[in-house]
This record gives C-alpha cells, sequence and structure tokens, in this order.
C-alpha cells in the first residue's frame, strides 16, 4: 500500500474506533506525518456534526447534549478521557515531581482521575447545552436553523480538539518514552504549520457560510490557547508532557472551542469586519 494512504488508515485507527486496521508499520508512517491529525479532525468532525444535526431537529436539548457525548465517545473510543484522569491523579498527587510522575503513571484510578473525568464530562455537557440556547437565540434572529448551527459547532471544535493535541507535540517536552513522545519527537514546526492551515481553513469556511467567519476562527485559536496553559501547568507538575497530556488536550480543546462558539454567537462577534 502506498506509504501516504497508510499513514493516512492509520491516523483513523490510531485516534478514533473506526475499524480500519492499524500496524506497527502504519503507525509508523502516521508518525512521520502528525499534521494528518486535522484529516482527521475533519472527518470525525463531520460525522459528530451530521450526527448532532439529526439529534437537533428531532429532540430535545438535554437529549441532545447527552447522545451527543455518548456518540463523541463511541467514536473517539475512551484513551483521552483516560490521559484527563491519569494528569487527575498526578496533579492532585501530593510531594515531590517524581512522586506526581509515579501517579501519573500508575495504572489504578484514583479520586483525582475521578474528579478531573468527572468534571470534563459535566463541562461537556454544559458547554454542548449552552451552545444550543444560544443556537436557539440565533436562529430566532437569523433564520438559520439550530441543527445546522450546531453541526457547524461540533465540525469546528473537533478540529481544534485535534490541533490542540498537535500543538502539545510541537512544543511539549516528553518526560519519559512512549508513544506521546514519539510524536513529540516526529512534529516538527512544518508539519505543525501544515496542520494549523488544514485546521484554520475548515473552522473559518464552516462559519462563512453564515457570514460569521471569525466564530470558526476564534474557537480554533482560543483551543491553542488553552492548551499552552495545559502545558504550563504540566510543566509545573511532571517537568513536561505525556500522551496522557496529549490526550486531555484533545479533551479540554473541544470544550474550549465549543465555549468560545456560544460566546462568540452570544456577543456577535462572529461577523468579519468588512460587513459590519
Amino acid at each position: 500500500m502506498n506509504a501516504f494512504l497508510l499513514a493516512v488508515r492509520s491516523s483513523f485507527g490510531f485516534l478514533s474506533t473506526i475499524p480500519v486496521g492499524i500496524t506497527m508499520e502504519g503507525l509508523d508512517e502516521f508518525f512521520k506525518r502528525t499534521y494528518l491529525h486535522m484529516l482527521v479532525g475533519i472527518v470525525i468532525g463531520l460525522m459528530i456534526g451530521l450526527v448532532s444535526y439529526v439529534l437537533a431537529s428531532a429532540l430535545s436539548f438535554q437529549l441532545t447534549a447527552v447522545l451527543t457525548i455518548v456518540f463523541i465517545y463511541y467514536l473517539t473510543g475512551l484513551n483521552h478521557l483516560d490521559g484527563i484522569a491519569d494528569i487527575g491523579d498526578g496533579m492532585t498527587a501530593h510531594g515531590s515531581l517524581e512522586k506526581k510522575v509515579k501517579a501519573l503513571k500508575d495504572m489504578s484510578l484514583g479520586i483525582g482521575g475521578v474528579a478531573f473525568a468527572s468534571l470534563i464530562i459535566l463541562s461537556l455537557y454544559s458547554s454542548l447545552l449552552s451552545l444550543l440556547d444560544e443556537a436557539s437565540a440565533t436562529s430566532a434572529d437569523t433564520g438559520v436553523s439550530i441543527a445546522l448551527i450546531v453541526l457547524l459547532s461540533m465540525f469546528v471544535a473537533e478540529i481544534s480538539a485535534k490541533q490542540s493535541m498537535l500543538t502539545v507535540a510541537a512544543f511539549g517536552k516528553s518526560i519519559h518514552e512512549g508513544l506521546g513522545s514519539i510524536l513529540v519527537e516526529n512534529t516538527t514546526l512544518p508539519k505543525y504549520l501544515a496542520g494549523f492551515v488544514l485546521g484554520i481553513v475548515p473552522c473559518a469556511l464552516a462559519f462563512y457560510y453564515l457570514d460569521m467567519a471569525l466564530v470558526g476562527i476564534f474557537a480554533f485559536l482560543a483551543s491553542i490557547i488553552a492548551t499552552f496553559i495545559l502545558m504550563n501547568v504540566s510543566k509545573r507538575h511532571f517537568g513536561g508532557v505525556n500522551g496522557d497530556v496529549i490526550g486531555s488536550s484533545n479533551e479540554i480543546g473541544r470544550i474550549i472551542s465549543l465555549i468560545v462558539i456560544t460566546l462568540a454567537l452570544k456577543y456577535d462577534l462572529g461577523g468579519l469586519p468588512w460587513t459590519l
């Protein structure tokens, strides 16, 4: 199989539960092209967006939020949420940096991990409900359907989540060997910039249809800023980053993106300057 196509297939096998098959050879090819995170984000974001479109068209806001979350984790798996739990255990551990790293790598789940994972799910649910409420108000003002706004928002949020992972891989310092360190070693600045372009263009175009192109751009950039904050916190607690931090950035980036989209819609911050 062509090396690039093998890398594409492996990127979906690595970052989702789509049964495409995955091999070490395929992972090697994917790690050489880490910008493919964004391709996965685009495809998965569209899938999540379409499901949320159907849900928002037929169900209450509460059920739409819950079932969207169920589909997100059905499609993306629980590895990234597990990363949140691991850094929760590590950050809440008392003592030296070495003890925190040991708690981070410990396979058992502690109360810190339970709390962090629970807060992430609660935050995702709350951000989705807030988005749906604001989409309702925007729909009343513009005539654009609530379901379409939610579709575009989920599309942008998933791309932003993958850009968050790429940001950690590009600018983080590995604390131990593993898949995370391989991503860090292979994500050079040119690959990061390629991913950045592959991500920001569809994010801008998604809301351009609604004459609110800046909404997607704001959400995309906000997820990157949040990732740098996460890396700074991780450096203080662990001395650097690992695969758990990369996975955690995916969950945090998605939520931050949804929050920023909601705020941009609420305060009408999405129009391009020349349309004002």
